[in-house]
């Protein structure tokens, strides 16, 4: 018989723990063995969630394109590894700029001369929005790192929750070292680790189960 990830993880254990509300500023985990093999051991932090939809970058997948060579004067803001970060199948020409907000200062005030836009607007917590249009050192020393990604992932009004029903995500508390985890860190285990038992026991779970 085929190996099918329904087959693998059996009564999928997400759909049985209890469920978080999805929030910008929250992860979604992708469940062991999901279905969607483009979503497999990824990390989404949300940054819109409302009644119009929902917003996420991956956090997990690295393009190879140096930030230098395609935004210049950010590379210098961007945490290591200072490269292009995959955030979703979606619109992948658009740019999108999560930044961790330093301990204790404000989003600094002004706005974008062209578009109007703020240039910072604050997710939720120490996380925040950056305008790509204005001048880096606008915003330099209220950051203590950023990431730059190509594209999002979106859901629909009522979708995601129906995944979430269904246990294809867990969703848990984002920290500042998530968005900005260096390039060796195993961000989908690291999460799950520290959540309530036994998510624990599936840290080390591959992506194909057949690498066991």
């Amino acid at each position: 018989m085929a190996l099918n990830p329904e087959n693998l993880y059996g009564d999928r254990l997400f759909s049985s723990l209890e469920r978080g509300t999805p929030a910008a500023g929250m992860l979604l985990l992708a469940a062991p063995g999901m279905a969607s093999p483009e979503f497999a051991r990824s990390v989404i932090f949300l940054v819109e969630h409302d009644e119009h939809g929902t917003l996420g970058v991956d956090l997990t997948q690295r393009s190879q394109t140096p930030v230098h060579n395609v935004l210049e004067p950010w590379a210098p803001l961007m945490s290591k590894p200072p490269v292009l970060y995959i955030g979703g199948p979606l619109n992948q020409n658009q740019p999108i700029c999560v930044g961790v907000v330093r301990g204790g200062a404000e989003l600094p005030e002004g706005t974008d001369d062209v578009t109007g836009a703020p240039f910072m607007e604050r997710i939720a917590h120490r996380f925040a929005l950056i305008n790509l249009g204005i001048e880096p050192e606008l915003v330099k020393g209220s950051l203590d790192g950023a990431r730059i990604f190509a594209g999002y992932a979106g859901w629909e009004p009522g979708q995601l929750d129906e995944e979430i029903d269904r246990g294809d995500w867990y969703v848990a508390p984002a920290l500042p070292s998530d968005v900005l985890a260096p390039a060796a860190a195993d961000i989908w285990g690291d999460c799950l680790r520290r959540q309530p038992w036994p998510l624990p026991l599936y840290g080390t779970y591959p992506v194909d189960v057949r690498d066991n």
